[in-house]
């Protein structure tokens, strides 16, 4: 979620008002996110609406940055400042074989079941067996292996 403005909040750098329509929408999703109802789920998959519209709209601020050069470095350092993306992920999509990443607990090794290890997700499609249906438990990322 984005910082909350106030009077003493630095006014945003040129450009912002154009795609400010657009991370409003992502806010918006978000609360609604946060507000819907979570029962009938398990604990950790109340998280992953979530977990997918921050992923979204890092990767839009990403993609406007470094992908088609919309946006300046004076904008994209305040987008990442006023917390509108995940400047960890941004950090791990710049390397390779992080492009596709999901989370940023995908590639924690403490909160795997097998030390040194890392999510089920982020195994490569052709590594699995056949008919085995792959699902993070942290994001509910389905695969997100550069290989994929």
């Amino acid at each position: 979620m984005p910082k909350i403005k106030t009077n003493r909040t630095k006014p945003p750098p040129e450009g912002f008002d154009e795609i400010e329509n657009i991370l409003d929408e992502y806010n918006r999703k978000m609360r609604d996110a946060e507000s819907e109802t979570h029962e009938g789920k398990r604990k950790t998959e109340s998280l992953w609406p979530i977990m997918k519209i921050t992923h979204t709209r890092s990767r839009y601020i990403y993609d406007l940055y470094y992908k088609r050069d919309a946006i300046s470095k004076e904008l994209y350092d305040w987008l990442l400042k006023e917390e509108y993306a995940d400047s960890n992920l941004i950090a791990k999509w710049k390397k390779q074989g992080y492009e596709k990443l999901c989370c940023a607990r995908c590639i924690q090794t403490r909160d795997m079941n097998y030390s040194g290890s890392t999510c089920i997700c982020r195994v490569p499609k052709a590594q699995l067996k056949s008919g085995t249906v792959v699902e993070c438990t942290h994001c509910g990322c389905r695969g997100c292996a550069s290989e994929d």
